[in-house]
């Protein structure tokens, strides 16, 4: 019996992955590329001296997606795959509501064919909108402020209808903060292509040289330096999180809803300082304005996720800034011969 990794080439994929073939389950990935790179499965096999199965499919391919079930004898699937740049999605609204809403109904589609009723949903905290007080509690009701969060949205709201119609579904939907980090063997990590939407990979970039500098968005928030305050996760511990989540559907049926998140806010100003005092790399910043459709402060409460998984973060902002340098330092042009 294997796990099926939509998206499992990506970043939080591919750390995903290891996690599980580190813990003897058999792997299953489905990637396209469209935000990836197929030396990331050599680089899997590298740390753990396993090659995942693997599909060069697009998810919104029901004839792939039902060949592939017909192939593997497929017992889960996390769900990654999908379009995930907030700006981008504004430029490209269409593209991104056919290509993240297809991609989760032919999913869930076809799984129901096949009988396979388990599944952990990539989402996001994009979902609690602009307007509740932190910390982020998953009752608090949803919205988005932008296509890319409304398609997460959308799509929970889907599969908790799934799970409505049909008890014997195991859905669990994990609403992430802001993941950042790397494996700590630096062979892999956040890959971005073109000029990075996050901060974290924009600051490597700065420090390898790549970028010039960063741009701040707005010092004058209501947050203790005036820059926005979010909340950062190391990809392993949310990688860890998802194992969680995948045994937690085992045992559950329903749908389960959990924040990943350290619960603690850390400045834009904040994490650059750390960064520059654990790599001592010089990264100088720009202070801009601020940018449409950021909020000041986010971040979680993850009591629910260590009440019902004993899942809690473990790595530190200076594990985050340490394995981001070591990844970016090894890897200066990312994935790219």
């Amino acid at each position: 019996m294997s796990v099926l990794v939509t998206g499992g080439a990506g970043y939080i994929g591919s750390h995903t992955v290891v996690e599980l073939l580190n813990l003897g389950k058999n792997v299953v990935i489905v990637d396209n590329f469209y935000n990836s790179d197929k030396e990331v499965l050599k680089r899997i096999e590298q740390i753990t001296g396993k090659r995942p199965k693997f599909y060069q499919e697009d998810v919104t391919d029901k004839a792939a997606l039902i060949n592939i079930f017909e192939q593997e004898t497929i017992e889960a699937v996390i769900h990654f795959a999908g379009y995930k740049a907030v700006g981008e999605s504004v430029q490209k609204p269409v593209e991104y509501y056919h290509n993240n809403l297809m991609s989760t109904i032919v999913l869930v589609e076809v799984m129901k064919m096949f009988g396979v009723k388990k599944l952990v949903f990539s989402s996001s905290a994009t979902v609690y909108g602009m307007h509740h007080e932190v910390p982020f509690v998953e009752n608090m009701s949803t919205s988005a402020t932008n296509p890319y969060g409304y398609t997460k949205v959308m799509c929970e709201q889907i599969l908790k209808d799934v799970s409505v119609s049909d008890n014997e579904w195991s859905i669990v939907l994990l609403r992430y903060f802001n993941p950042i980090g790397a494996h700590e063997s630096g062979l892999i990590g956040e890959d971005p292509s073109g000029i990075p939407n996050n901060l974290m990979p924009y600051i490597s970039q700065v420090a390898v040289g790549k970028l010039e500098h960063v741009n701040v968005f707005g010092n004058d928030y209501d947050t203790p330096d005036g820059t926005g305050v979010r909340d950062y996760i190391h990809i392993v511990d949310l990688a860890k999180g998802h194992v969680k989540a995948l045994e937690k559907a085992n045992t559950t049926k329903g749908t389960l809803i959990y924040n990943l998140g350290s619960g603690q806010g850390t400045s834009v100003l904040e994490l650059i300082h750390t960064f520059m005092k654990v790599t001592k790399q010089d990264v100088p910043y720009i202070i801009g304005e601020r940018r449409s459709g950021d909020i000041a402060t986010c971040y979680a409460d993850a009591t629910r996720a260590w009440n019902d998984m004993q899942w809690k973060t473990e790595k530190t902002l200076e594990d985050m800034c340490r394995d981001t340098w070591r990844w970016q330092s090894q890897n200066p042009k990312g994935y790219a011969k």
